[in-house]
């Protein structure tokens, strides 16, 4: 029987259905004119910590434990703040802030209850590799390139922003010039080593520059981040020697992790004494009162869908109105709900912002006139699915693992 082709997970942080279904760029054409494609879902929040370790997990926030960007440690008592912004960051202690999102995202944070995909598959005997994704905890151990960092466990090839690198591939600095796309020109170049050597079952290929460029210029207004990401796929497909011989020898997944909105409005949320953790589009409130605090925000412009638990159940409310039927108006709205806030590490009450709003982090950082995500809209919640020998492409980012797992081990 014929092995299964090698799966390539593209994931292009940021990027809307709308821009990919209009980009005319000539990888991303040729893939969608080769393969199956659907809208899909992310999860709630839509934050990239919290999406991809759905998309590394195959699990909800329920089951991976990731909450937020920024969240209260009830372990520690601290907050964690994995990067809303650099003062977000210096504001909880530039070091805590490094290690939190770099490494003990993966070391303490995730659940250890459930596999990553590089580990359920190393496990079952595959080689797997990752590209500057931040959900990538495996179980092989890898030093830093920078003295004094501590080792991490990553899958077998490993490369994370030229911080910790497997093998040497001759790529340039990671973090040389992102405005200018240096980020996805990093996995670029690593990634045309991987494919000269056929050196995976599954590589997770992150690239990261359009989303930064669309918190600048809003969503769908980075046309030209766009193009470079579609490079950085196209060096793949060059190395494999040419379009046509990779999907010869591979599969692929093209995704997103989230949606953008474009932010017209922004707001510093507060709920009387209650320890309010809010970024982007989406906030959580640490309370002994949900129903107190989650009514408190009822007049409150900035705030969208407001959800929470009383005696086991979910509930939803809007400007006053309480009515689960909010939730079915936006994508898979009761499932993402209620999963957030299973979350052991997710506050009582959970904010998804209103459309054109942003919550300000903790400097008071925001992207007025640019773009954000988080909330439950369906702006920041829709992500293009593109599958290329894989079959039908799944509805919510939380397939994605399990489809790569089912064809790459199947007998």
């Amino acid at each position: 029987m014929t092995a299964p082709k090698p799966v390539v997970l593209a994931v292009i942080d940021g990027l809307t259905p709308a821009a990919f279904e209009s980009a005319d760029l000539p990888t991303l054409r040729y893939l969608a004119e080769h393969g199956e494609y659907r809208r899909a879902s992310s999860v709630f929040p839509s934050l990239t910590p919290v999406c991809l370790s759905s998309i590394a997990t195959g699990a909800y926030p329920d089951g991976h434990h990731i909450p937020h960007l920024v969240w209260w440690h009830r372990g520690e008592h601290r907050l964690v703040e994995y990067g809303s912004s650099f003062a977000a960051a210096r504001a909880v202690g530039i070091a805590r802030s490094l290690r939190d999102t770099i490494v003990d995202l993966n070391a303490q944070h995730l659940s250890k209850e459930i596999r990553t995909v590089y580990e359920t598959l190393e496990d079952d005997g595959l080689t797997t590799a990752a590209v500057n994704i931040t959900c990538y905890r495996g179980r092989n151990r890898h030093l830093p390139i920078i003295p004094g960092a501590p080792a991490v466990y990553g899958p077998k090839r490993f490369f994370f922003y030229s911080l910790y690198e497997s093998d040497r591939t001759g790529a340039p600095l990671a973090v040389r010039n992102r405005a200018l796309g240096s980020i996805d020109a990093y996995a670029a170049a690593v990634g045309r080593w991987l494919v000269t050597r056929d050196g995976f079952d599954l590589l997770v290929y992150y690239l990261p520059d359009y989303d930064f460029a669309s918190h600048a210029a809003g969503p769908d207004a980075a046309p030209d981040a766009l193009a470079r990401s579609d490079a950085a796929i196209a060096a793949l497909l060059d190395a494999a020697g040419g379009p046509d011989a990779f999907l010869e020898r591979y599969a692929i997944v093209v995704c997103s992790d989230h949606g953008q909105s474009r932010v017209t409005e922004v707001a510093r949320l507060e709920s009387g004494d209650d320890l309010v953790t809010a970024s982007n589009r989406a906030a959580m409130i640490y309370t002994d009162d949900p129903r107190r605090a989650a009514v408190r925000l009822d007049a409150e412009p900035s705030a969208g869908i407001v959800v929470f638990l009383e005696n086991g159940e979910l509930v939803a409310r809007r400007s006053g109105d309480e009515d689960l039927a909010l939730l079915d108006e936006v994508p898979d709205g009761r499932v993402r709900a209620a999963a957030a806030l299973a979350n052991p590490n997710a506050g009582e009450v959970l904010v998804s912002a209103a459309p054109g709003w942003e919550f300000v982090d903790l400097a008071g950082r925001h992207h007025l006139g640019g773009g954000s995500h988080g909330s439950l809209e369906t702006a920041d919640s829709e992500v293009p699915m593109l599958t290329v020998g894989l079959g039908p492409p799944p509805a919510s980012i939380t397939g994605i693992a399990p489809l790569a797992i089912e064809h790459l081990t199947r007998p």
